[in-house]
């Protein structure tokens, strides 16, 4: 098969009458072009152009071909236009895992207002504390909290998240409160990804550090819920800051071991690849790096 790029050299030339026209509008030297157009005639085994001194005119077979390939290639080169503006253009669908602790009214004013910023943007939005496949669920980006273990995707850092030991006062009556952290485990617990009634928490104090195997009635994969049932009395959760300060502050919440919290917990935007980003996707990360969000604190 002819080279595509000879090809184009050719239907230029044929367009301008000239090789010295055509080799202007393409910004090569005349002679690459009179080379391309020699190379193309040798692979077809015909004469496409006639020169002269004074003329360069089309063969017959000159004119046929022309007429044959000027507008697919016009087509092609449309569609690598339409291509590339697409690119840079904030447009088109952007598909975006985030986990179900952005399942509420904050996180949906955030993509409503980024949307009405990008009219020509669509959001295909999967609310799910599943690590999805970002490639072969053709995933834009998402959203995730905690060690990344998949190392060939890209990832930016967007804040941090700590946790507190908190708990209701109806919790706390008649109980001893807990002095050291070791003391957790004759305490009823509300778990997060618990099995058989048991978790491990990392707690930390400064330098020190501390795992502990602790034990309670109910566990869930979602901080929605661990919330839910730490606010209504049955145990000592261990709560994102942004889910137990304002209770802490009314009062619905103790803090427990003010000293000890969870080690830092950071928050990634992850993609599958730095080369090529689509402008959409481009955006969506800028506007993510400047929302000012309760979701997690900032990294300064």
């Amino acid at each position: 098969m002819a080279d595509l790029n000879d090809i184009a050299v050719f239907v230029k030339v044929a367009q301008y009458g000239s090789f010295s026209r055509a080799a202007h509008s393409l910004g090569m030297p005349v002679s690459t072009v009179s080379r391309k157009v020699t190379s193309l005639e040798e692979q077809l085994g015909v004469t496409l152009l006639q020169r002269t001194t004074r003329k360069l005119s089309l063969t017959a077979q000159g004119r046929a071909y022309y007429n044959r390939c000027s507008e697919p290639l016009a087509h092609l080169l449309d569609a690598e236009q339409v291509l590339t503006e697409t690119q840079r253009k904030p447009e088109g669908l952007l598909k975006i895992s985030v986990p179900v602790i952005f399942g509420q009214e904050v996180f949906y004013e955030f993509v409503s207002a980024f949307l009405k910023t990008y009219p020509k943007i669509q959001v295909d939005l999967f609310v799910t504390n599943l690590f999805l496949d970002l490639i072969a669920e053709n995933i834009d980006l998402g959203i995730r909290f905690g060690e990344l273990k998949d190392s060939t995707i890209v990832a930016q850092r967007l804040g941090k998240s700590v946790r507190y030991l908190v708990a209701a006062p109806d919790h706390l009556k008649g109980r001893a409160f807990p002095t050291k952290p070791e003391e957790l485990k004759d305490h009823q617990c509300v778990l997060l990804n618990g099995r058989n009634g048991e978790a491990e928490w990392h707690l930390v104090s400064g330098r020190k550090s501390v795992r502990l195997h602790v034990s309670g009635p109910v566990s869930s994969r979602d901080f929605d819920a661990v919330s839910a049932f730490t606010y209504r009395g049955h145990g000592i959760g261990l709560l994102p800051s942004t889910y137990c300060d304002e209770q802490i502050r009314r009062g619905e919440l103790v803090r427990l071991l003010p000293g000890w919290s969870s080690e830092e917990i950071f928050v990634h935007a992850v993609y599958p690849t730095r080369r090529f980003l689509p402008s959409r996707l481009q955006v969506f990360l800028e506007a993510l790096k400047a929302w000012k969000t309760p979701l997690w604190l900032p990294l300064h």
